[in-house]
């Protein structure tokens, strides 16, 4: 637990003011929701137990608030509240696309995306630019021969074209699935090769480092591993690049289709039909594609965007994210609320670790988002954005993918803005969603999660299935949400769903984070309770990494774990076992740093390459990385089972490994 948790330590940081509550867009929901229903809704509390007590009124108000656009409407949010198979509004035809762009109509010639990149000038497109922009590409599906449920594919960057790509096939009724270019070929295949798209858009090139990275030499092994592929579009990026790249026949150029105007047309689908696929970490295989909704994300969005977030027409949000973290997906789902987007496809730390702040303070951002790692390293970075940058519109800072450091936390309102909302929000890509987070009516605390979402029902469980307070546990869900998935691709009788979030708590969701929730509500977030590696809040098997280092000329074996520690620090060491009669090397872990870089993402280069004799495995073969991850937690080593180990010895050299590195960091 972090410190900032402790029982009789916990540190007040900011508290939000009666005025502020009263003009939250969630307050304004509860005021309507009381008059509506006939109830009394005033607190957090209340609004929360009738949000999952009677979740038909409340899920039924969240539509009719934000006034969501349908052809039909369903008469009951559900047909049958059980998990897994609820069925969310039975006879509701609506478009996720559709209730995006209402916003064209009523403010045309406002701007709707922010385009930003490391050098090049930012570029701003209208609710009418956009919107003319996916009937164009929308209507060049359609004539392509894409129809509904049809798959369509990007491998993109953070840019608005990407979000105009995603909305044009969500038009057409088509399955949008999308990954970020620092992909290699094989993570593209392992993600799209199983879900058989017949069109696919790439982009020609972009900034990043400094650099620009010229990506048309890419095509060919794309559409090698992706042989259905029946299209390929490409994204103009380079049109100011001295030497426009050629590209083979029979591609099209993106502008050349947004070039030919079309009329609006939005395919009106059921409620539970297939709006994209987002995937699993892979830890056991190939990646899971996970399936979300049309209806499920558009109430889920207006409900965390709208109500928690507070986000709506006069915002300005910002997300430092990559295409490949379902956070992108919320990013392009902020013009739901009719709130203005920024996306931003550099580096990070291009110009500064800073630099995410000075994107929100030029464009005066009301909302900024952010993995944990973006403000922790211009934290330990000595930074001070509010000097020389104004955050006076900033209200609100959300960050996810990992717990916030302790002293990140104080770095914030010392070093960015004493009076903005920091809220740490957990959830995941299962649900597209979180599931416990931040809202306007509670103060902030550090280390802490003020306490689950409105219709979500999350609880801490011990291992007997009881609600615990103030020990570990596991994140459990006992209501359905609209945004869980309506399956996994390929899982034709639903087993590999259930057994993922429902075999250790029948009717239950258990998430796999482990979680306290303190005597007063609050949670905290101490990470995964399997072996996933998370890196900024992408997840990804530790099988991914491993498979590529092993390949790497010199490397007999390897493990990695990915190990949350006191404080919201994370650990990822990669343990390497030389081939025999030779040590790794600086050269060594030069080739796997390289190799993980290429054919992985630099985002999974670890902390440390540590030498090991041997990886541990049990007496089936299978690699001990859970109990390696706990003894890097502080686990007793006696705690340990040996006798499953195939060679308890090695399994001791790790609990020495971990011994050290704890005094360590004990010590520096």
């Amino acid at each position: 637990m972090s410190q900032g948790s402790d029982e009789g330590q916990r540190a007040l940081l900011w508290s939000p003011t009666e005025e502020s509550v009263c003009r939250s867009r969630m307050a304004g929901f509860a005021r309507w929701a009381e008059k509506r229903f006939e109830r009394d809704l005033s607190g957090f509390e209340v609004l929360h137990t009738w949000s999952v007590d009677q979740p038909d009124e409340f899920w039924r108000g969240v539509w009719e608030f934000f006034e969501v656009e349908a052809s039909s409407t369903g008469a009951r949010a559900f047909h049958d509240p059980v998990m897994p198979g609820a069925r969310w509004f039975p006879g509701a035809r609506l478009n996720y696309a559709e209730n995006s762009l209402r916003w064209a109509r009523s403010r045309p010639d406002d701007v709707a995306i922010v385009g930003e990149h490391e050098t090049a000038r930012a570029g701003a497109w209208t609710w009418t630019r956009l919107e003319a922009g996916v009937a164009s590409l929308a209507q060049h599906l359609r004539k392509a021969g894409v129809r509904p449920g049809d798959r369509v594919a990007g491998v993109l960057p953070n840019i608005p074209e990407t979000i105009l790509a995603l909305l044009a096939t969500a038009s057409v009724g088509a399955v949008w699935s999308v990954v970020n270019t620092d992909f290699g070929p094989a993570g593209v295949a392992d993600r799209f090769a199983q879900i058989e798209p017949r069109v696919l858009l790439v982009v020609d090139g972009y900034e990043f480092a400094g650099s620009v990275r010229d990506m048309t030499g890419s095509y060919a092994a794309l559409l090698t591993v992706l042989p259905t592929v029946e299209q390929l579009i490409v994204v103009d990026q380079l049109e100011s690049s001295p030497v426009l790249p050629e590209l083979p026949v029979g591609v099209t150029r993106l502008s050349d289709i947004l070039a030919v105007p079309s009329d609006p047309s939005y395919e009106q689908l059921p409620f539970d039909h297939p709006l994209w696929i987002l995937y699993s970490s892979g830890t056991t295989g190939k990646p899971k594609g996970i399936v979300h909704s049309h209806g499920g994300v558009t109430l889920e969005f207006l409900k965390a965007l709208g109500l928690h977030a507070g986000l709506g027409p006069e915002d300005v949000a910002y997300y430092a994210v990559a295409t490949t973290w379902m956070v992108w997906n919320m990013l392009a789902g902020i013009l739901l609320t009719g709130a203005r987007v920024i996306t931003y496809d550099g580096s990070p730390t291009f110009g500064g670790p800073e630099k995410s702040f000075e994107i929100v303070a030029r464009n005066r951002a009301t909302f900024f988002g952010a993995g944990a790692g973006v403000l922790s390293m211009a934290q330990r970075a000595g930074v001070t954005p509010n000097v020389s940058m104004d955050f006076s519109a900033l209200e609100s800072i959300l960050v996810t993918g990992s717990p916030l450091p302790d002293a990140t936390w104080d770095w914030v309102y010392s070093s960015v803005s004493p009076t903005v909302r920091l809220g740490s929000d957990s959830g995941g890509t299962d649900v597209t969603s979180a599931f416990i987070g931040t809202n306007p009516y509670q103060p902030v605390y550090r280390g802490e999660i003020m306490g689950p979402y409105l219709g979500v029902d999350a609880q801490s469980w011990n291992a007997q299935g009881e609600r615990v307070y103030g020990e570990v546990g596991e994140l459990v869900i006992t209501k359905p949400m609209p945004s869980m998935p309506v399956f996994f691709w390929g899982d034709e009788d639903g087993s590999r769903y259930r057994a993922a979030y429902f075999d250790m708590f029948p009717g239950a969701w258990r998430q796999g984070d482990w979680v306290t929730q303190l005597p007063e509500g609050p949670f905290v977030v101490h990470g995964r309770s399997d072996s996933t590696i998370n890196r900024g809040g992408i997840r990804m098997g530790s099988a991914d990494l491993t498979h590529v280092v092993d390949r790497v000329d010199g490397v007999a074996a390897s493990m990695v774990i990915g190990a949350e520690l006191a404080g919201g620090d994370y650990y990822m060491p990669l343990f390497v076992v030389p081939v025999p009669g030779t040590r790794v090397t600086d050269q060594l872990k030069q080739r796997i740093v390289d190799a993980i870089r290429e054919q992985v993402s630099p985002r999974y280069v670890p902390d440390e390459i540590i030498e090991a004799p041997a990886v541990p495995r049990t007496r089936t073969g299978k690699l001990l990385e859970i109990p390696v991850k706990k003894l890097y937690q502080g686990a007793d080593p006696s705690s340990l089972n040996r006798a499953t180990a195939e060679d308890p010895e090695v399994l001791d050299w790790y609990a020495e490994a971990a011994r050290r590195h704890a005094n360590d960091v004990t010590t520096r």
